[in-house]
């Protein structure tokens, strides 16, 4: 190796990012609450691209169908305001989505709510008349029972001091909780309208993305980043608009079906099964337990009768629904599916199950590349 200028410099600047990566290490505390403070500086502008990202999907659906090259090459005045009138028509859906949500699906929550309050009243005598029955046909039970003593005055202080303790902290926490609603609602608001900004100049914003690539990096590696980005967002976007739909589709069947065969609470299940279909794989099994126990408390042998429901439905949608509306979209065979579900909802919850599998899919797709490139090198056909 010589010394020259360059390879001197190329090892001091080794040195200095080893002593960096040593000093971080040391102090990794500080280096810790840094970047907590930097990420909740830049924690709004985050969730705005968030929300960016996710409105692009029906954003660029409205401006392709109604706005399109054809249409607008005729006309320049309208090619400008083709994304402006496509951004406000998305937000007047939204709008109309959340007003229906509110003036139609709430109420109707809420009445479900109030007879599931009564069907609860109704169940626990149930239970304890068929415990009652329990215990008379089986001395044993009773005579455990029996010798077990409550204290009863002793439950109701602890109780009633657990509960001024709880009542104290919750008065006490007020003005925190208060301040941290009204962060909340800043946070929010502040990545709402960088979403807009984003969403307006998009191309601008991906025009300047590629220009700091390609500034800092070789043709080559630039050119691979902008492959690996254009990967990225069609898997993220075909999962996400592939998963949204199957899961209204869903939530919409078990409704329809549920009301056909008269089942109880078939808005409130029927939205449960929606919100929980997002979660791959095991999302509609969640749901499915959820609406068995609240039809459970009205009436055991309905319970039994959405559970076959159920199953009929999940095959419907698992054999013909789910190939159409999601199907390969993201590229990736079930066994990895179900690898980045768990290991997602392992290290993320939810949100890691939602992210994994598109992720996945960029990995096991430049992954495949990569190995046919090799395999061809060496001239093996597999």
């Amino acid at each position: 190796m010589e010394f020259n200028k360059e390879n001197m410099r190329k090892i001091k600047e080794l040195i200095v990012f080893v002593a960096l990566v040593v000093v971080a290490i040391w102090n990794y505390q500080v280096v810790l609450e840094v970047l907590g403070y930097i990420l909740g500086i830049i924690f709004p502008f985050i969730v705005g691209g968030a929300i960016a990202f996710v409105l692009n999907v029906p954003l660029s659906f409205i401006q392709k169908k109604l706005f399109s090259p054809k249409v607008t090459e005729k006309h320049k005045t309208l090619k400008k305001l083709a994304r402006p009138l496509s951004l406000v028509l998305l937000l007047l859906l939204v709008i109309g989505a959340l007003a229906v949500i509110i003036l139609v699906v709430i109420p109707q929550v809420g009445d479900s709510l109030v007879q599931l309050g009564v069907s609860i009243k109704k169940f626990v005598p149930k239970v304890v008349a068929w415990g009652e029955d329990l215990f008379k046909n089986n001395q044993d039970l009773l005579n455990l029972f029996n010798e077990i003593e409550f204290d009863w005055a002793g439950i109701v202080d602890k109780g009633m001091a657990t509960f001024n303790q709880g009542l104290n902290a919750v008065v006490s926490s007020t003005f925190w909780v208060a301040q941290k609603v009204i962060s909340g609602i800043t946070t929010f608001f502040i990545a709402f309208v960088f979403a807009i900004y984003i969403l307006i100049q998009k191309e601008k914003l991906g025009i300047q993305v590629q220009k700091l690539f390609y500034a800092f990096l070789n043709k080559r590696h630039a050119d691979r980043m902008m492959e690996i980005a254009s990967l990225t967002y069609k898997a993220f976007s075909n999962f996400l608009t592939g998963q949204c739909l199957e899961a209204v589709i869903l939530g919409s069947m078990f409704f329809i079906a549920m009301s056909i065969f008269k089942f109880p609470y078939a808005l409130l299940v029927a939205l449960v099964i929606t919100v929980t279909a997002m979660i791959p794989i095991f999302g509609a099994f969640i749901g499915c337990a959820l609406g068995a126990f609240l039809i459970l408390m009205v009436n055991p042998m309905q319970a039994v009768g959405f559970i076959v429901m159920f199953l009929v439905l999940q095959q419907i949608e698992g054999n013909l629904i789910y190939p159409h509306v999601v199907g390969n979209s993201v590229g990736l065979p079930s066994i990895w599916v179900l690898v980045a579900v768990t290991v997602g909802g392992s290290l993320m919850g939810i949100v890691g199950m939602l992210i994994f599998i598109p992720l996945t899919s960029v990995i096991y797709t430049l992954l495949k590349v990569n190995v046919n490139k090799r395999l061809e090198k060496k001239e093996i056909k597999m």
